[in-house]
């Protein structure tokens, strides 16, 4: 059975189950998906960013107004009521957020490793949930489609896999995204890592990797050669010198005297060089390529 598929029927059973708690699922990345009478409320993945970097991203609060929010809140992750009362956000606004958060999750889970699923009914409650949640079958279909449409693309990417690098000079206009991810991509982060940075979804990220890549925008380059090193064929033998005169006595240890600059070498070295000395809200939530 397939990672996909062990996802597929245990997130099946819990919604036949009417299940509450946790599906934890191991793999790369992994993750842990939240339910609540069988229907998903949460999704979190270190493959994919949660809700509150995406809003974060979206300019409509800042780093100091929502650490204030958190204080207000008394620590809470999710400071919903407060973000609503001080007018940073309405509430369909942050349903959406917190719905793409989960989607987002679920297909960083299933474009990735699945090794195993169990359920965890003692895990801690989700502090941004959508309500009242997601039937598995459906949210297992966009996550699918989503696998489907990136590797339909002419440069199909991994979200975990690429490391994409500026390829050339980049035409004028372009769009935010691309401009941002042009100033991140260094050859060296993947579009995982890219979507941490930018604040955006992977899935947003993945798509749009993959048309710079089509559009020579952006280039991955090549794996290293691997030098292989072939190890002898057998032991090392020593070869024994033949029989021959004795040996003759080694000379004295001491080195005979000469007179200075009689090597004709009278510069000396040099001294060591010292060392010298959040665009809008919905802008975020990236489409279907098509």
């Amino acid at each position: 059975m397939s990672g996909y598929d062990l996802l597929a029927r245990s997130l099946d059973a819990c919604g036949r189950d009417g299940a509450t708690g946790g599906l934890r699922v191991s793999g790369a990345p992994g993750g842990v998906l939240h339910l609540r009478d069988g229907l998903v409320v949460a999704a979190e993945s270190p493959g994919a960013p949660g809700p509150e970097a995406l809003l974060l991203r979206s300019g409509r609060v800042d780093g100091e107004q929502w650490a204030a929010l958190l204080r207000e809140a008394g620590g809470a992750r999710w400071p919903a009521a407060g973000l609503i009362a001080h007018g940073y956000a309405g509430a369909a606004e942050l349903r959406v957020v917190c719905l793409m958060a989960l989607q987002d999750a679920a297909f960083a889970i299933t474009a990735g490793r699945v090794d195993g699923c169990e359920r965890a009914d003692g895990c801690e409650p989700p502090s941004a949930r959508v309500e009242p949640g997601e039937t598995p079958a459906r949210l297992l279909r966009d996550a699918d489609r989503k696998r489907a449409a990136v590797a339909a693309l002419p440069h199909p990417v991994h979200p975990d896999r690429e490391r994409p690098r500026p390829a050339a000079h980049p035409p004028r206009p372009l769009t935010d995204l691309r401009r941002e991810l042009l100033a991140h991509a260094d050859g060296r982060r993947t579009a995982r890592d890219l979507a941490f940075r930018t604040g955006r979804g992977v899935y947003t990220v993945t798509v749009e990797i993959a048309r710079m890549l089509a559009d020579g925008l952006l280039e991955c380059p090549a794996a290293p050669a691997t030098i292989v090193v072939h190890a002898p064929p057998g032991p090392i033998r020593h070869r024994t010198p033949p029989p021959g005169p004795a040996a003759v006595p080694p000379a004295p240890l001491g080195l005979p005297r000469r007179s200075p600059g009689a090597s004709g070498i009278t510069g000396s070295l040099p001294p060591p060089r010292q060392p010298p000395g959040w665009k809008g809200l919905f802008r975020l939530r990236g489409g279907t390529p098509g």
